[in-house]
This record gives structure tokens, C-alpha cells and sequence, in this order.
């Protein structure tokens, strides 16, 4: 009976986790990778075929665990949204994950372009359902959820130095939270309970 190489795996996937996460996928370095992981630099390439293949399947593995992580709540996007926020407060290396792929592999991967689908369509489906607004197309109602989540992430420095407390103190941090939270709540919510009759 062959051994079991799901043990391998982990290790290699969390290994280049911590290589793309720090180095990108540019920089990364599959020696570096293996001797992280304790295994054979080969087995790299047995298993996942080269670096840019060990990149998509580092980027979709974490894209499952955000996804059980935080349930996508389509008819309450104001909270999905702090939970998103708080996750990503836990485990900063997601975002930088995410910028790198933006920047030396922006081709979706069919894994990413399926997750996006589903979420959207979520969305369309609360809107015809009247618990979320529709006033805005449900593609773009969700890129301006998800770029709330990460604005005080990705503001300027010189920006977030302009808050009267710490960037990423726990205070500051739960004052934003707050903040994003309502502005998502205020765009997303319909203008009436869905359960009653509008005001006339």
C-alpha cells in the first residue's frame, strides 16, 4: 500500500503559504518551500506541477477555509461584512496573499470565478426576494461590500496615522468595525421591511 502523501501535502501547501504570503510568487522559492515543509523539493512538482500550478492551489485552499470561515450571509451583508473584517484581523497574510495574486497572477482561476458566481447570484436572488436593496446591479453591490471590508487595510498610512488612536489598536479597530458595519447596512438594507407594506 503506497503511503499516505496527504500529510506531504499540508505541509507543502502551508509551507508555500508563509513563501507566497512574505515573497510572492516572483520572489517565492521552492528550496525554500520544501526545507519549510521538511520534504523533497520533487514532490513539489509531483504534486502540484510547478510553482504558478502551487500558487492557484495554495490561493484556492485558503479561499475554502475563508469560505467556512465566514458563511457568505447574503440577506445580512452588514454582517457578513464584520465578520469577513474580523477573520481578516486574525489572519492579515490572507490580504497579502490576495494583493500578490493581483499583482503577478490576476488570471481567475476557475475555483476563484465559481466562488464569485455563487456570491452574486446570492445576492441578485436576496434582492429579487426584496431583503436587500436593488437599486444597485448585485455584481456591483458586492465589490462595494467587499472593498469596505478591506478600506482600512488598504487606506494610506498617512490616513489611518490621521485616526486618534493606533491603526490597529483593538479600540480603533472596533471603532472601524462600527463604522463599516452601519455604511453596509446603509447601502444594502431595502428602503421598508420586506415583511410589511411600504409607508405610503
Amino acid at each position: 500500500m503506497p503511503p499516505d502523501s496527504a500529510p506531504t501535502k499540508a505541509r507543502l501547501l502551508r509551507a508555500a503559504f508563509e513563501e507566497f504570503t512574505q515573497y510572492g510568487l516572483a520572489g517565492a522559492r521552492v528550496d525554500r518551500i520544501a526545507e519549510k515543509a521538511a520534504s523533497n523539493k520533487r514532490l513539489i512538482y509531483v504534486y502540484y506541477g510547478n510553482k504558478e500550478q502551487l500558487f492557484d492551489a495554495v490561493l484556492a485552499e485558503h479561499l475554502g477555509v475563508l469560505a467556512d470561515a465566514v458563511p457568505f450571509t447574503p440577506d445580512d451583508l452588514a454582517g457578513y461584512a464584520g465578520a469577513m473584517f474580523d477573520h481578516l484581523v486574525r489572519e492579515p497574510q490572507i490580504l497579502r496573499l490576495a494583493a500578490w495574486h493581483q499583482l503577478e497572477r490576476p488570471d481567475t482561476t476557475p475555483v476563484e470565478a465559481d466562488a464569485y458566481r455563487l456570491k452574486v447570484e446570492a445576492v441578485a436572488d436576496a434582492q429579487r426576494r426584496g431583503t436587500v436593496a436593488a437599486d444597485i446591479a448585485a455584481v456591483d453591490l458586492l465589490a462595494l461590500v467587499l472593498g469596505q471590508v478591506t478600506a482600512w487595510f488598504a487606506a494610506s498610512p498617512a490616513l489611518r496615522a490621521a485616526a486618534p488612536d493606533e491603526a490597529f489598536s483593538p479600540a480603533r479597530l472596533e471603532r472601524h468595525r462600527a463604522a463599516l458595519t452601519a455604511a453596509v447596512r446603509t447601502l444594502t438594507l431595502p428602503d421598508h421591511d420586506p415583511g410589511t407594506e411600504p409607508s405610503r
